[in-house]
């Protein structure tokens, strides 16, 4: 989900990112608002009316997923866990947590409180409409829809699958029974994958009567929600596999140091071949820094010869570090908060070994949890 994305802000400290998917969206909705939807309800209106109401209308539903998004985001703060970002892509919005909650209780609040979110402002719209139906069509048009697609955001959130905000009230309410959240969620997992194939069913259904459009629309939600559902359970899973082992189990201690003063050229000609792909820098037996292919890669080809080590490492004072001691899960947490693919492992201030972030994945491969 963080590809293909872009900040447009921030919200209480939170960032608020788009995917490129959620531009058809906006585009899709306001062209049926405008072209499809207003139309016939409002045929005294002007084009120009239509097209303005259309696109308040959409700017006015994606502010509502946002907000519904952001509740999740502030209630997940409160209870102490940290947001990533908020991201709003084609199906909605996602707010993504660095780590999962650590109670049942907090899973339940922080599900529940989005779709009350949408609820509320369903509440909202529709006392707009009550007050201007009569004297303001365009308004109560806007508000209108309003209130039926955030009545129908929180309603369809609350349907008790996996990864949905019904299947985590689900999930915590498993996971107090069980204590066991991994449990919790492969049977949530399995509610939502039940629940995933009666949409995929039920748009193949609307198919055969010949509604193409929305049999496939319908369809194409119901593979998300199996895919969600999966991917979701996996992180679980992983989660509680990682939190057994510890760093010195997937670390690699085939890191060749290097000095700060070769060249760039240099290292790629003599030591690239050797397949290493993140190195240390030391400077008089003391660790100063890394350089990963990436960074080498963001330099011009041209300035190799004269572009040092030196110039393009990341100092080790900006390095997130781990020991070998600490359990694989923090050490992957900390990768994904950093936004770094690998960490020096450091013990009694000396380096013995790097975990690169496809070590981890290696570790996970060979533990059969994630497949190619």
């Amino acid at each position: 989900m963080t590809k293909n994305t872009f900040t447009i802000g921030r919200l209480f400290g939170i960032p608020i990112k788009v995917h490129v998917s959620w531009f058809l969206i906006f585009i899709l909705v306001t062209w049926s608002l405008a072209a499809s939807y207003f139309p016939p309800r409002y045929p005294g209106w002007s084009p120009t009316l239509y097209w303005g109401v259309g696109l308040a209308t959409s700017i006015a539903f994606f502010l509502s997923v946002l907000m519904h998004e952001l509740a999740h985001s502030l209630m997940a703060e409160w209870n102490g866990l940290p947001i990533h970002d908020i991201v709003l892509f084609i199906f909605g919005g996602v707010s993504q947590l660095t780590e999962e909650p650590e109670a049942p209780r907090t899973e339940f609040t922080m599900a529940l409180v989005g779709p009350l979110t949408s609820f509320a402002l369903a509440l909202f719209f529709g006392v707009i409409w009550f007050l201007t139906r009569g004297s303001n069509s365009p308004i109560a048009a806007f508000s209108t829809y309003l209130a039926y697609i955030n009545l129908s955001l929180g309603a369809f959130n609350l349907i008790p699958g996996f990864p949905l905000d019904g299947g985590r009230v689900l999930r915590s309410i498993l996971w107090a029974m069980s204590n066991n959240l991994e449990r919790a969620t492969r049977w949530a997992t399995i509610a939502g994958q039940v629940i995933a194939y009666m949409f995929i069913f039920f748009g193949a259904w609307q198919i055969l009567r010949g509604r193409l459009g929305d049999g496939l629309w319908i369809a194409f939600i119901g593979w998300f929600l199996d895919n969600a559902a999966q991917t979701s359970y996996r992180q679980v899973a992983i989660r509680y596999m990682l939190a057994d082992h510890r760093v010195r189990e997937a670390m690699t201690q085939a890191c060749y140091p290097i000095s700060p003063y070769i060249t760039l050229e240099t290292l790629v000609n003599n030591y690239i071949v050797s397949g290493q792909r993140c190195f240390p820098v030391m400077r008089d037996d003391r660790l100063v820094g890394i350089v990963s292919l990436s960074r080498i890669r963001n330099v011009p080809r041209d300035t190799w010869p004269q572009v040092t080590i030196n110039a393009v490492m990341v100092p080790l004072e900006e390095m997130p570090q781990v020991r070998p001691e600490d359990g694989l899960w923090a050490a992957l947490e900390k990768m994904t908060t950093q936004q770094v693919d690998q960490l020096p492992v450091v013990k009694d201030g000396e380096l013995v070994g790097m975990l690169l972030h496809e070590n981890i994945l290696s570790f996970i491969r060979q533990r059969g949890v994630v497949r190619e």
